[in-house]
């Protein structure tokens, strides 16, 4: 293994730095200043370079940027006692491996060192995982192998479809891929949130409106349909279009006219509607929430996203697809997962799905400290605390080590964000927060509803649909569980 180089103009950091490193095994070689160090770079490399941020004769962000020319691999640990931001800053935005402030804890350091050794490790024996192009979609989940046949079945037709699965999941993503797959890819692809935008605009918003037609409408405006001639309209989260505009939407359907907000002319609507939900659309249409003769309309042929959950499998190859995206929109170094980190992260439910998925990779690629992204480095939400173990361990007065009960204050441990409670209820509070961000009504009931309903299945299902155990096991009535079942639809 090469020699781990360490620059600093002051003699005492650089005898502590090899001393430590020594005791570690690791050989060293040392520079009082970056000219020295420039020098030996031409005739030699080492594993990990270890540099002052300031010193006499130059700079040590100015050794970095040397380096990262020259050695794009190789890690590089900037030391400072000026711990200020711009330091900071600068030093990632060069591409250091690690910031290190002094003064330091040498056993840290030398733990840092050695994580920065195991990554110039790794990036020697790694391959390059580059893609030349970027798919259109991923998977290789038996479920997602079916739907990318269902679009390819669909690529000669024009009918309507029925995207369904949870938030986050890809439905706008499918909707894409149809259109680009299907005769009307030389059409317009548009897109419309119908929860994003309020009752009073969504009309004009789908249909348009003629000069006058309400207070504000100083000139004539095409809507969603007009604009979507000859290509593709996406309808998403059409669950949650109000009951009125179902109807026009219908008749649209239907007859192929529609008229603007304030217009007399009928206008032909040449256009494919997708419609997307992450709502159950027949329970809302036995809520009178949805009108059948619109759902039948809308359900010509009907293709359901799985939720992340349901393809673990297919983590860590979106991992690494998501962490190379945001690496080339950054215009950095992608970074690379440990195989440990991945098992750990295609373990966890992921609520919000693929989204949830790709906003972590973006976290990552800014905030994980190393090219090799470990279980810690994840964030603290997603990791276990162990502080919150049932119990924790304490030093007794004569020296030794004996498990003392957590303290609690009386009350209940809080959940661990990475125990399936602390899990539960972070998906809880994620979806209340997307309910409520999209103004809906009724937030409580709906989401006491699908409580009971989630909770009364998973009885059902434990006890082989034995209604007077499942009674038991949840500790309610065998009145009350019939009379659920019944008011929640679940016979079905």
């Amino acid at each position: 293994m090469k020699p781990i180089w360490i620059v600093d103009d002051d003699q005492s950091i650089r005898w502590v730095l090899e001393k430590a490193l020594a005791r570690e095994n690791f050989t060293t070689r040392s520079f009082s200043g970056v000219r020295d160090a420039l020098a030996a770079l031409e005739g030699e490399s080492p594993q990990v370079l270890v540099s002052d941020i300031r010193m006499p004769g130059g700079s040590g962000l100015e050794l970095l940027q040397t380096v990262r020319d020259r050695l794009p691999g190789l890690p590089v640990i900037i030391m400072t006692a000026f711990s200020d931001l711009d330091s900071a800053v600068a030093a990632f935005q060069g591409g250091a491996f690690e910031y290190l402030a002094k003064p330091f804890d040498v056993d840290k350091a030398v733990e840092l060192i050695r994580r920065a050794v195991d990554e110039s490790m790794r990036g020697e024996a790694a391959v390059d995982e580059r893609v030349t192009e970027t798919p259109e979609m991923l998977g290789q989940a038996p479920a997602m192998q079916d739907m990318f046949r269902a679009i390819g079945r669909l690529s000669h037709s024009a009918a309507t479809v029925l995207i369904t699965g949870e938030s986050g999941t890809g439905k706008e993503l499918v909707a894409r891929a149809l259109h680009r797959h299907s005769p009307r890819a030389n059409g317009p692809f548009i897109a419309l949130n119908t929860a994003a935008i309020p009752k009073d605009l969504l009309e004009s918003e789908l249909f348009g409106h003629e000069r006058g037609a309400f207070t504000g409408a100083q000139a004539m405006r095409q809507g969603r349909f007009e604009q979507a001639e000859n290509g593709t309209l996406f309808l998403d989260e059409i669950g949650d279009m109000p009951f009125d505009l179902q109807t026009r939407l219908l008749r649209v359907l239907s007859d192929g006219q529609f008229y603007r907000v304030g217009g007399h002319n009928p206008l032909k609507a040449n256009v494919r509607v997708i419609a997307a939900t992450h709502q159950n659309l027949e329970s809302r249409v036995r809520q009178g929430l949805f009108r059948e003769d619109l759902y039948h309309r809308l359900n010509v042929i009907r293709l359901r996203l799985p939720a992340l959950r349901e393809r673990s499998e297919d983590i860590p190859l979106l991992t690494r697809h998501f962490l190379q995206k945001s690496a080339r929109d950054l215009g950095v170094e992608p970074k690379r997962v440990s195989d440990s980190a991945l098992a750990y992260l295609a373990s966890l439910p992921f609520p919000g799905n693929v989204r949830q998925l790709e906003n972590l990779c973006n976290w990552l690629t800014v905030m994980a400290p190393a090219q090799v992204i470990e279980q810690k480095d994840l964030p603290p939400d997603l990791t276990p605390r162990q502080e919150y173990a049932a119990e924790s361990i304490a030093v007794s007065t004569d020296g030794s080590v004996a498990p003392t009960p957590a303290v609690t204050n009386g009350a209940a441990a809080a959940p661990v964000a990475g125990s399936p409670a602390g899990v539960w209820e972070n998906g809880l509070r994620t979806e209340v927060a997307r309910l409520l961000r999209e103004n809906s009504a009724d937030v409580m009931d709906e989401l006491a509803r699908r409580f009971e309903a989630a909770v009364i299945r998973e009885a059902l299902d434990f006890t082989r649909g034995r209604k007077v155990e499942a009674a038991e096991r949840l500790g309610i009535g065998r009145n009350t569980i019939t009379r659920k079942i019944q008011e929640l639809h679940l016979d079905a």
